[in-house]
């Protein structure tokens, strides 16, 4: 096995899934579609209740912000598991490695997907919050950088876990990757300050690189840009981040490798 990484063969994996979402217009849609049902839902739901506030706060800059950050951060998750499941329902996956692929550069074209059809969808629902509700997430201004880098290593993270459970259990175990993100915004503070968790629930939260994320993007647009907990959540929110992102890579890589020692990876040949 080499060392080096082949860039051309990382980017051969992308254009593969590029074509497949030109071959298949709904593949495309649903990049899309979650991300703007949640930005219309919840934007006419903080439009009432800033009516019921009367306007003495913003639901909207509280809520609508934290949803598209989530929604990144969820379709970077998604989207590495989508186009790892699309070459085991099309029996294509063990066929990869009759060339001289390597896993990690497999691995590579699924996160190039993902960061690509991320910022596609990002770019959407920001547009859109703009144009219906008037909500634009850049007045966060540079701050919103270092958020999304760690919105992305942590979506990875997850997506690779989630991958990886697939790989070791066969495609069934794929129900498991869909209601995750539903599962994580509870403990992330997507919708609501962690202090409102109860205090077991609050220290598992501390455990999840998102939840710095999202307390810190409420107190700045709420005006407080200069707290004292802002670097501190930033720096502890990479650093998780970074560490799920290592562990899950290994894990996947451990796993790959004793389907490979058993066999158990020609199933994938044949299970659709």
């Amino acid at each position: 096995m080499s060392n080096d990484m082949s860039f051309k063969r990382i980017y051969v994996i992308f254009i593969r899934q590029w074509f497949l979402f030109r071959s298949n217009p709904i593949r495309l849609v649903t990049v899309f579609l979650w991300g703007i049902m949640n930005i219309v839902l919840w934007g006419f739901i903080t439009k009432y209740l800033g009516t019921l506030g009367q306007a003495a706060f913003s639901f909207a800059t509280a809520l609508l912000g934290a949803i598209i950050l989530s929604e990144f951060m969820n379709r970077i998750q998604q989207g590495i598991m989508t186009s790892f499941l699309e070459d085991i329902w099309s029996q294509n996956f063990i066929n990869f490695f009759a060339s001289p692929l390597e896993i990690r550069e497999y691995l590579g074209g699924l996160v190039l997907t993902s960061i690509i059809t991320s910022l596609a969808s990002f770019a959407v629902l920001i547009l859109l919050a703009g144009i219906i509700f008037g909500y634009n997430i850049l007045e966060a201004g540079l701050f919103i950088l270092p958020f999304l880098l760690i919105l992305f290593l942590f979506g990875m993270a997850v997506g690779l876990f989630i991958t990886a459970i697939i790989f070791r259990f066969g495609p069934a175990a794929e129900w498991l990757g869909w209601p995750l993100p539903f599962l994580l915004s509870i403990f992330s503070g997507v919708f609501y300050p962690i202090a409102t968790l109860p205090s077991a629930f609050q220290i598992l939260a501390r455990l999840i690189p998102a939840s710095y994320v999202f307390e810190s993007f409420r107190s700045i647009l709420s005006g407080n840009y200069f707290f004292s907990g802002l670097l501190s959540n930033l720096l502890v929110g990479t650093a998780l981040a970074i560490f799920y992102l290592m562990l899950a890579y290994i894990f996947f890589l451990r796993v790959y490798r004793a389907n490979l020692r058993s066999g158990a990876l020609a199933r994938f040949g044949a299970e659709v």
